[in-house]
């Protein structure tokens, strides 16, 4: 057993090394250049596209409206990583790891609009009737034969993942948390979240859209909130914060209290890499979900899709960052959940842990809700139609037995897969690129807005 989690380990370092957050930061780039800046110039559609998005199109492909399908994609990003990952990356790179974040996000953004694009616009229907998509459809239908080998090493990478990064990691957290904070059993939270996680992934897309679109915009708004009123309290240490971020982004920050110094090239890869898990651009996911969406149009679905980024990584993740900054507990040794907590603690004594708990709960649990159609599109494209229930009935099983299990090795396992999932799809994003600039194009200039943004 040493010999293959060491084997894991070795692997996950060169999965997540330096030459895989290159790859990725340059996929975002490239395509941000191809793009001609859109996903940052049409910030503001965006956000007009997610209020429309809120009923269904008239088209009959689709089965949830795009709005359920970025925050059933959102339910899937939004994690332990807004809360735990982010503190890790400071931890580890400082300060300045957030501002490699934001600049993951922002380059992730032209990531997560091509990947949905091609997903909308390579979608087929299963024998249910039932509107699929995602990188291997994008792979399959885009590159054609020659290529299907790749698309179904991305649903088996992504298959196996999602019981890891999606599944067991998420309800362990949750009942850590609830134990520590509440010294709730872990067999209790193990059997009530299988309860009620059985209750909507049972029910399919249909009732995990209606339920992320209930639970995420409210857990995002009390987190968003909470964190707000904390800052608010530490007004005076936001200037010297925002000082620190940009500073260390580019200069070395020396060992101080129990904070044990660190590189900017510790900064950069803490930043993105902790970006790149908490947002999960370039990895694939968010066009799965957004594929199921009522959509007419490729384009305003990914602008729809986009702003999944900006809004887990620009703002949850900045509201983590800032808060653990300003509080100056960063330097003092803690690190991971217990990091932020200290922090929200600091600023509201007796009760800023317990919501940052409830947080990390509801983060987690919705996380559990997206991952699950994210590995039911996977199972379901290798094994066809007939693997979906199976698959949901061994999903909700693994909740119960995750709640209670140690999953040091599971963690690193999963982590590795996730990692292997960013190679196809990548390597399709830039095969396919014209196509995301075309559809691009052709849009715009059907609103006789060419040559604005393409």
């Amino acid at each position: 057993m040493e010999f293959i989690n060491n084997l894991v380990t070795q692997l996950n370092d060169l999965v997540w090394g330096p030459p895989m957050l290159v790859l990725i930061l340059g996929t975002g780039l490239f395509l941000m250049l191809r793009l001609r800046f859109m996903p940052l110039l049409r910030l503001g559609a965006g956000m007009v596209s997610i209020w429309q998005g809120r009923k269904k199109d008239s088209t009959e492909v689709g089965v949830i409206s795009p709005f359920q399908a970025l925050m059933t994609s959102l339910a899937a990003t939004i994690g332990t990583g807004n809360i735990a990952g982010v503190a890790t990356a400071i931890f580890w790179g400082g300060p300045g790891a957030l501002f490699w974040m934001w600049c993951t996000a922002l380059v992730g953004m032209a990531t997560k609009y091509a990947e949905v694009v091609l997903a909308v616009h390579y979608r087929e229907l299963d024998k249910n009737g039932e509107p699929v998509g995602g990188p291997m459809y994008a792979i399959k239908n885009g590159l054609g034969p020659r290529w299907v080998w790749l698309a179904s090493a991305f649903a088996l990478f992504g298959g196996l993942a999602g019981f890891g990064i999606g599944n067991l990691v998420q309800i362990n957290s949750i009942a850590q948390a609830l134990q520590t904070s509440f010294n709730v059993n872990v067999y209790v939270t193990g059997a009530v979240s299988t309860v009620l996680i059985g209750l909507v992934i049972l029910g399919g897309i249909r009732r995990i859209g209606l339920v992320a679109a209930s639970l995420v915009p409210a857990m995002c708004a009390i987190y968003v909130v909470t964190s707000l009123v904390v800052l608010s309290i530490n007004f005076a240490a936001i200037p010297a914060a925002f000082s620190l971020i940009f500073s260390h982004a580019f200069n070395p920050i020396a060992a101080t209290g129990g904070f044990a110094g660190a590189a900017v090239a510790a900064a950069i890869r803490y930043g993105v890499a902790r970006g790149i898990f908490s947002n999960e651009a370039g990895l694939g996911t968010a066009g799965i979900a957004q594929a199921a969406g009522t959509s007419d149009s490729p384009v305003r679905s990914g602008l729809v899709g986009m702003m999944g980024t900006f809004i887990d990584t620009i703002v949850v993740c900045t509201m983590t960052g800032l808060v653990i900054i300003t509080s100056g507990l960063w330097t003092g040794g803690e690190r991971g959940a217990s990091l932020s907590i200290a922090a929200f603690e600091n600023a509201l004594p007796n009760i800023g842990g317990d919501i940052l708990t409830i947080s990390l709960v509801l983060f987690a649990f919705t996380t559990i809700l997206g991952w699950s159609y994210i590995g039911e599109r996977c199972w379901s494209y290798l094994f066809g139609v007939k693997a979906i229930l199976p698959f949901r009935l061994f999903w909700v099983v693994a909740v119960f037995f995750g709640a209670s299990a140690q999953l040091d090795f599971v963690w690193l396992l999963a982590d590795t897969l996730n990692g292997l999932m960013a190679l196809p799809n990548l390597l399709a994003l830039l095969l396919l690129s014209p196509v995301v600039v075309r559809l691009t194009k052709a849009h715009f200039s059907n609103q006789g807005l060419a040559g604005h943004d393409v």
